[in-house]
């Protein structure tokens, strides 16, 4: 169910998505609304599924995992059963940050990070260990240019 987004809320999401640490007491101030309206509205936003969680961002370079991947997928199995054996797989593997059903002529993609080709090539044995694909290729990110978990809220 899609929830109704006023001005206010969409300038709330915005300062909440570029720090989720703010305090009611500084989304208030800044958004000019009074302690206990800002506090309703997050808690509406919540409650309403908007605002889905709050999270720490990391620089995964400095966490060794320098390499982004992302693997193309395709596949003649598309039965139930298939599907739940690849949910299962792909969500099983921490390195795997994003799962697609495309349209067109692939079947899936995938966004991984890891350390390495060679990390890379062993998640890619145990995927394929786990679940039968077709055709798999993997394009590795030379750089990232934009890598943002914001979402658009603002109204322009």
């Amino acid at each position: 169910m899609r929830h109704e987004i006023d001005t206010i809320d969409r300038r709330l999401l915005a300062e909440l998505q570029r720090d989720a640490t703010l305090t009611v007491d500084q989304l208030s101030e800044r958004l000019n609304l009074s302690r206990n309206a800002c506090w309703r509205r997050v808690k509406i936003l919540e409650e309403k599924g908007v605002i889905t969680g709050r999270v720490a961002l990391v620089d995964a370079d400095k966490l060794g995992l320098g390499l982004s991947v992302f693997v193309i997928l395709r596949t003649s199995h598309h039965d139930p059963d298939w599907l739940k054996r690849f949910r299962d797989a792909v969500t099983s593997f921490p390195e795997i940050t994003g799962v697609y059903r495309m349209s067109g002529d692939l079947d899936y993609v995938l966004r991984a990070r890891v350390a390495d080709v060679k990390a890379y090539d062993r998640l890619y044995q145990r995927l394929i260990a786990k679940v039968p694909l077709d055709d798999v290729s993997a394009s590795f990110v030379m750089e990232e240019i934009k890598d943002t978990t914001i979402v658009p809220v603002e109204v322009r």
